[in-house]
């Protein structure tokens, strides 16, 4: 009796971690350049003594949903959506460097290119800073050119170059707040040629109503097991009282 209760407990809870994670995905399903994250659901067996016969359920990251998003043409001068397998290099909040696919760039006011969440983006030397300029153009290389200001007549002048690296999905790991980062005994080499495409995001790559149809069926599942451990509590309960009549 208690192995279906220990059982159904177990399925109860990692659904619970399931669902975590699909709520998650929902909140961001308008988060530019947003990669959903994928879990399983797998049997490992209890270890030790006398713990033969007994299963737990245990819910696994299976990793990063690598499909592309939408192409969303927006004509901002900031806004750059990656081709794929490319990656933007920013500095994350621990000062290591760190990769995200959102595009939505911004200036502060000390001219410093930022991403929409506030990190600075990199260039081959380090976070990139602007002068002030009258216009910005970003390649499809992701060389910046600029139009100092004052300048209006002069011609376009380069301002540096976005830090861009090739990564399929599988060869990073999610570090927190939308960022990837290298795994183990990997380094991204730099990409070259057309990396991305200027006055463009990339949506979240989200299925809206799958994610609606994984939330109804964890509901229904994390009910029927926790019917299934008032069912064993329930049996347990007679099986005692026939028993104690002997």
């Amino acid at each position: 009796m208690d192995r279906a209760l220990y059982v159904a407990m177990t399925g109860a809870a990692q659904t619970l971690r399931a669902q975590a994670v699909n709520h998650h995905n929902l909140a961001n399903a308008s988060t530019t350049g947003f990669k959903a994250e994928l879990a399983v659901a797998g049997a490992v067996g209890i270890q030790g003594t006398g713990f033969g016969s007994r299963i737990n359920v245990q819910n696994f990251i299976a990793g990063t949903d690598g499909r592309g998003g939408s192409l969303q043409s927006t004509g901002g001068a900031l806004d750059i959506a990656l081709k794929p397998d490319q990656w933007l290099a920013v500095q994350s909040p621990d000062g290591s460097e760190a990769y995200t696919r959102a595009g939505d760039l911004t200036l502060d006011a000390t001219g410093t290119l930022r991403t929409a969440s506030g990190l600075a983006v990199l260039g081959d030397g380090g976070p990139i800073t602007l002068p002030t300029a009258t216009s910005l153009n970003i390649g499809a290389d992701g060389t910046l050119s600029i139009i100092p200001a004052g300048q209006s007549g002069a011609g376009a002048v380069s301002a540096g170059k976005l830090k861009v690296v090739s990564a399929a999905t599988s060869q990073l790991e999610r570090s927190g707040n939308g960022l990837f980062k290298a795994r183990p005994g990997f380094t991204p080499e730099t990409a070259t040629g057309s990396v991305l495409t200027a006055g463009a995001l990339e949506s979240s790559n989200v299925n809206v109503a799958d994610a609606m149809v994984t939330m109804i069926e964890l509901a229904r599942n994390f009910e029927l097991q926790t019917r299934a451990m008032k069912s064993a509590d329930e049996n347990a309960q007679q099986a005692a009282s026939l028993v104690r009549m002997k």
